[in-house]
């Protein structure tokens, strides 16, 4: 169903272990949303350990009232290219029926504000290549590409 912007209050809150069920719900329908496998095995408990490690990183739910309209991940690291402490936007999700209403625009300002209160210099991200909107709209939200390839290695 639509959400009329008028009539609520974007917040953004630190997640509590009690939002662990939530989160994973969200986390699958990002999945969904990207058509992507989800692994709640994997999900379940790194969200656990992130949020009873805030040093690593943060996870907030944003909120509308009583609503959960989506998260963000903000997941901690360092750089010597990037001059010192940075940062991934790990995860950004605005549910389907909060979107395109300056939401993710808020979402991106307040993780970016958290992010300078402790210390990033450089806020990073990964979107996929086909997704041409997605990076449109990070690149309007001052992101830029490093023409280069996020490569990973499990371990």
């Amino acid at each position: 169903m639509p959400v009329d912007a008028s009539r609520f209050q974007v917040e953004f809150r630190p997640a509590e272990t009690g939002d662990i069920k939530a989160i994973v719900s969200l986390c699958r329908e990002l999945n969904e949303h990207d058509g992507t496998p989800f692994h709640e095995a994997r999900h379940r408990p790194a969200i656990a350990e992130l949020i009873a490690h805030p040093e690593w990183g943060r996870i907030f739910l944003i909120e509308t009232g009583d609503e959960v309209a989506g998260y963000a991940v903000l997941a901690l690291g360092f750089s010597l290219e990037f001059g010192g402490r940075d940062a991934f936007l790990d995860e950004l999700f605005v549910r389907a029926p909060f979107r395109k209403r300056g939401i993710g625009a808020e979402a991106i300002d307040y993780i970016s504000k958290v992010a300078q209160s402790l210390g990033v210099r450089a806020l990073h991200l990964e979107v996929a290549r086909a997704n041409i909107s997605a990076q449109e709209f990070y690149r309007k939200h001052g992101f830029r590409d490093h023409s280069r390839y996020l490569m990973t290695k499990w371990l």
